[in-house]
């Protein structure tokens, strides 16, 4: 049995997306078998959650086994993970937490996997926020796209806007909100998709969907930029996008992570042209 104290008003599908993937992964089930309980009572379905309120997951082995990530390094300072998709970033934090002292410095859409890094003191969380902030880090992500790029190798230059009401943003062509610089590479074609290898320079919300959808070339799966016609037809429900790779680029305490590349094993797949 898992049991958490909420924090602050939510919901029951919310709390638990946030703070244990493994109980989220089972949310339908664990709602049908009635093994979910909220100050001692058991929940029939999604439901208001105030601030001092007790959630109780009771999950078999196999369900709290499903984490939804996986340690890819660790020291006295940084950790490194590599998230599942379908899993909030505020999850995987939670889970580390629970485990000991741990900051969070970046997110991941839930639907977007790989590699994420958690500072484990205050001094590294300083450094870090400091290098996400000074651009001392490096990004590369995998996605795969509909349709043929246009050039093997580009970097694009766009203006985004965030639309909070939307829970989106829009992309122009002309200087409005802020800039962004997404760099892509082919590294793949097949099947009417392009697998691409892609550097971000700038690191905005959604920058990376919605700057390729702007192109003309959304990313497979992605239902909120993505093409619904080509989702529905390819069963994806979740964007091909994987944070391939980070490297760090800090100074000071942190001087010796400098260079350093945390690597997702993971790789895009191509969807079944018989799909």
């Amino acid at each position: 049995m898992k049991q958490y104290t909420v924090s602050e008003k939510t919901t029951l599908k919310k709390f638990t997306d946030d703070v244990c993937a493994a109980a989220s992964f089972a949310f339908r089930t664990l709602l049908r078998d009635k093994k979910i309980r909220v100050n001692g009572k058991r929940a029939a379905g999604d439901m208001p959650l105030m601030a001092g309120d007790t959630v109780q997951y009771f999950m078999t082995p196999a369900e709290e086994a499903k984490t939804g990530f996986t340690v890819l390094y660790e020291d006295d300072n940084v950790l490194a993970a590599d998230k599942e998709s379908g899993v909030n970033a505020e999850a995987v934090f939670s889970a580390l937490s629970a485990r000991g002292e741990t900051y969070f410095i970046h997110r991941l859409d839930r639907n977007t996997e790989g590699v994420m890094i958690f500072a484990k003191n205050k001094t590294a969380e300083a450094e870090l926020l400091r290098c996400f902030r000074e651009r001392k880090i490096e990004k590369i992500y995998l996605a795969v796209v509909l349709g043929k790029m246009p050039k093997p190798h580009s970097v694009e230059e766009a203006y985004l806007e965030k639309d909070e009401r939307a829970a989106r943003v829009r992309v122009h062509a002309k200087p409005i909100g802020e800039k962004i610089v997404t760099e892509y590479e082919v590294l793949e074609e097949k099947g009417g998709f392009s697998l691409l290898r892609i550097t971000l320079h700038t690191g905005k919300t959604h920058q990376i969907r919605a700057h390729l959808a702007f192109l003309g070339h959304p990313v497979l799966g992605d239902e909120k930029y993505g093409d619904s016609a080509c989702n529905r037809r390819f069963h994806a429900t979740r964007q091909r996008l994987l944070a391939k790779q980070l490297t760090l680029h800090p100074a000071e305490e942190l001087a010796y992570l400098d260079g350093k590349i945390f690597f997702s094993p993971k790789n895009l797949q191509f969807p079944e042209e018989n799909a």
